[in-house]
């Protein structure tokens, strides 16, 4: 009887899995990453990072120095400010990859 319950939250938690991976890649080919990044982060342009694999965290603050102008690159100065409130959910899309 105690073995349900586990299973419906192991079950619930698979599809949240699959949901974020999901929203994370819809926002990250929606916002137009993918078109400099590459699918998936894997950018085959060597004027362009690859992302996949990266460290979300290091991501997320990237995409935070971009937006405040820490860094400077007109192209990401301009995108990165569309990311707000999906910087997380794009980062940890691009560190599973």
């Amino acid at each position: 009887m105690k073995k349900i319950p586990v299973l419906i939250l192991l079950i619930m938690s698979i599809f949240a899995v699959n949901s974020a991976q999901a929203s994370g890649e819809a926002m990250f080919n929606s916002l137009g990453c993918s078109s400099c990044h590459g699918a998936g982060g894997h950018s085959t342009k060597p004027e362009y990072p690859v992302l996949a694999g990266k460290d979300s965290k290091y991501i997320v603050k990237q995409l935070e120095d971009f937006r405040t102008g820490v860094r400077k690159s007109p192209t990401m100065n301009a995108m990165a400010p569309m990311a707000i409130g999906y910087e997380e959910i794009i980062a940890d899309y691009l560190a599973a990859q």
